[in-house]
């Protein structure tokens, strides 16, 4: 049997990075498997729809290298792909409930549930609408066939019948047996007064028709799993198998991540931009490597040490053993180092090919983009810190006072003078270490301090990349300016 996921985001907003874990578990699940990953959009709720979400999401999952399978983007043999667009194989299957007594009309008013919600909160009672008392409301078990024709032309939903005195039990692969009894649950409604279906009954309806084998979602649903199980077993239905996620817990503290904890502490929550004033992970520097490697490591791991994975280590390595129960507390500062590795690794063409690199590299000539990023590779957590790491090539950083101070009892004019001798006659070329070096062993000065005096005079602090290299790139007459300048703030 072919391996099939599916990843079903609403499109209320941008995804979270919570969603896009759990797309790339899926996507890792059918690519292991040598199966198929598929996105399907479930917008029943239209109350809740935000324009220019769906795009996003097919746009986040691209931007990660999850292309689906099949989609509303990429087309697929069990279309449509939108549950807006699902809605009469709904109508065809809430039918089959009925006929079979599985499910009932409701014409119960909001204003008479809310009655009885609030006489059970009086009683000091939990409020369900179920075997215990469905048959003191307004519903198809309790009215005539006249009765029920008339009140099928007003507004009405459609409820579950659930059986009583039965204990549901459903294996998750990652929690184990997960039991309830039926008469925790309520009679749920299927369909809603508007005509659209509940998630609940879409997802089960859905997974069903384009023959999903394995269920992987967030923990959050996993209170819903009895309910989906019944749903199963009213139709007569095999179910997935599932596996519930652990939920991505913020920094400190206790709960999942939010936006307001990324606002908070200056993170983004999101992959991608979202409108103008939220930027995402590729906004503030991420390479989608580095994206995908850290989201693996949030409730996953191989059983070693190692914690750099390629996506395609990751398909080949993922398996659900791997998934941990507890939550997972999201570091933002592990995942700028997990991207550090990927900026490093990537070769220095193809990352002045990327446009927030382009965009940092413009003031400087085209010709010294390459020697650029080259030299502040390494230094590199998030391509956003290019902007910083490359600052001191247009202009240097105020001198560092605690800098100066280690230098200045040490004679730093002198050697600072003997720089400007050397720049004169051997330029920046590869002498100017070899001679100055010399020099500095003929006059008995030590390196430490030649190297800080100097590194000093041309990038205003003591560390940053190679000092020679650096030379190179200003070029003799700038690197002559900026000793001088520095020999004039020390006397």
């Amino acid at each position: 049997m072919t391996t099939r996921v599916r990843f079903a985001p609403s499109p209320t907003g941008p995804l979270h990075i919570g969603g896009l874990r759990t797309a790339l578990f899926n996507y890792l699940h059918a690519r292991k498997n040598n199966g198929v990953f598929i996105l399907r959009v479930e917008d029943t709720d239209q109350n809740r729809y935000v324009e220019g979400s769906e795009d996003y999401i097919q746009h986040a999952l691209e931007w990660c290298g999850m292309v689906p399978d099949e989609g509303p983007k990429n087309g697929g043999a069990f279309g449509p792909y939108r549950q807006s667009e699902r809605s009469s194989i709904y109508k065809e299957h809430v039918n089959l409930l009925l006929e079979k007594g599985a499910a009932y009309y409701a014409f119960d008013s909001s204003e008479e549930l809310n009655a009885a919600r609030e006489q059970a909160e009086k009683n000091k009672e939990t409020f369900r609408y179920g075997s215990q008392n469905r048959l003191q409301f307004k519903n198809s078990l309790t009215l005539s066939k006249e009765e029920i024709q008339t009140y099928l032309r007003g507004d009405y939903v459609v409820r579950l019948k659930v059986e009583p005195g039965k204990t549901v039990t459903v294996f998750d692969e990652v929690r184990g047996n997960v039991q309830v009894s039926s008469d925790l649950i309520d009679d749920k409604i299927l369909i809603k007064a508007d005509g659209l279906p509940t998630y609940h009954f879409a997802n089960v309806v859905d997974d069903k028709l384009m023959k999903i084998t394995t269920v992987i979602r967030g923990e959050e649903w996993l209170p819903s799993l009895p309910l989906h199980q019944l749903i199963y077993d009213a139709f007569g239905w095999d179910s997935p198998q599932f596996m519930h996620l652990p939920l991505i817990l913020k920094p400190s503290g206790k709960g999942k991540l939010s936006k307001r904890d990324g606002d908070k502490e200056g993170f983004p929550v999101f992959p991608l931009q979202w409108k103008q004033d939220t930027p995402g992970f590729r906004e503030m520097g991420f390479l989608p490597e580095g994206m995908v490697n850290y989201l693996a490591l949030l409730g996953w791991n191989d059983g070693s040490d190692n914690e750099f994975f390629s996506l395609k280590n990751l398909e080949a390595k993922f398996d659900v053993e791997g998934v941990q129960k507890g939550g997972a507390r999201f570091d933002y500062e592990k995942a700028r180092w997990i991207n550090h590795h990927y900026v490093i690794e990537q070769p220095t063409e193809e990352l002045i090919q990327n446009p927030y690199v382009l965009e940092i590299l413009k003031e400087f000539p085209k010709e010294k983009y390459s020697s650029i990023v080259a030299l502040v590779k390494e230094r590199l957590y998030t391509l956003k810190d290019l902007e910083q790491e490359t600052a001191f090539l247009k202009t240097p950083y105020d001198y560092d006072e605690k800098g100066v101070a280690k230098v200045r009892d040490k004679n730093p004019v002198k050697v600072l003078e003997q720089i400007c001798i050397l720049l004169e006659r051997a330029g920046v070329g590869g002498e100017l270490k070899e001679q100055l070096f010399h020099w500095a062993k003929e006059e008995g000065v030590p390196l430490g301090v030649v190297m800080q005096s100097f590194r000093l005079s041309l990038v205003g602090a003591l560390s940053g990349p190679d000092l020679f290299e650096v030379c190179a790139l200003l070029g003799k007459d700038v690197s002559l300016k900026r000793v001088q300048n520095f020999i004039n703030y020390l006397t």
